[in-house]
């Protein structure tokens, strides 16, 4: 019965194909919602499809049909990480990521990680202070790796995707926070993301038992030091948080002194990945980044 059920899909999907070069656009609808439907195992069967095809036409309908399959799965997947793993931030950026690169390699993210934290681990002792590890993985990351703030090319989409960023070593606030932030999970280093406005930073946290339970006013006996990877780890206190704020005419807020969920830093990322498309002038992709952003 299993053999059969196979076989008849294959059926449909050779059948579905058939009908991609159909100039009726409400045949091509019909095909395309029911290529939906069958979702991620079809694409191989498009492909090679595409491959065979001379018909442009044909080869653009099957290029969309995949990128909706695969935004499709995204969307999922993401809602799916939003509700129950966005405690996992790498498996996050990851997701994401695959809106651009659908055939990312998550292993390969995972090893440069990996040696990046090695490298600090190779440096690093239980002895030291907050300070004196953190200065450690500012060398590893700013000296040793090469990372660094991408000024020239401030709001392109590629500082926003993991695997471009540790593969260029350019990245934006947020991505270079998340880079910084995942070694430090590796290592038990208590470092988190903190979403200041027109600006993202990392705090050492001393105390998390009592982070919540305190004002912005005595957060200094919660959270050691403020540390901006942008900025090649620059080290600060809650009196610069106060000055920037002061700068930009905005009100003093926990929010903005306090470690954030993954979750907000996800919506960081979209909010930034629409800006970058909307300079851009690509419109569908900041209708389908807002509807991401929807659903989380």
């Amino acid at each position: 019965m299993r053999a059969g059920k196979n076989q008849m899909n294959l059926k449909e999907v050779i059948a579905l194909i058939t009908l991609l070069d159909d100039p009726d656009e409400t045949i091509y609808t019909q095909v395309k919602e029911r290529f939906i439907m069958l979702g991620p195992p079809a694409i191989p069967h498009l492909e090679t499809a595409w491959e065979n095809s001379f018909d442009m036409l044909m080869q653009k309908r099957i290029e969309g049909i995949i990128h909706n399959i695969n935004f499709e799965a995204l969307n999922k997947a993401l809602r799916n990480w939003a509700e129950h793993e966005q405690e996992d931030l790498f498996k996050g950026m990851c997701i994401l990521a695959r809106y651009q690169y659908p055939d990312l390699d998550e292993n390969k993210l995972k090893k440069q990680l990996q040696q990046i934290k090695q490298d600090v681990w190779l440096e690093i002792h239980d002895d030291l202070t907050g300070l004196e590890k953190v200065k450690i993985i500012n060398h590893i990351l700013f000296e040793v790796h090469q990372f660094s703030g991408n000024i020239t090319n401030y709001h392109a989409p590629q500082n926003s995707f993991l695997n471009v960023v540790l593969e260029t070593k350019k990245g934006n606030p947020v991505m270079l926070s998340v880079v910084y932030a995942l070694v430090c999970k590796e290592l038990n280093i208590p470092v988190y993301g903190v979403n200041l406005p027109q600006h993202f930073v990392l705090a050492y946290v001393n105390d998390f038992a009592n982070l919540y339970d305190t004002n912005h006013k005595t957060l200094s006996d919660n959270i050691l030091f403020y540390i901006n990877p942008f900025s090649k780890g620059l080290i600060f206190n809650q009196g610069d948080i106060d000055s920037f704020l002061k700068q930009l005419n905005i009100e003093p807020e926990n929010k903005y002194y306090l470690p954030c969920s993954n979750l907000e830093i996800m919506k960081r990322m979209l909010h930034n990945l629409v800006y970058s498309y909307e300079k851009l002038g690509y419109v569908e992709k900041v209708n389908e980044l807002k509807s991401l952003l929807k659903n989380i």
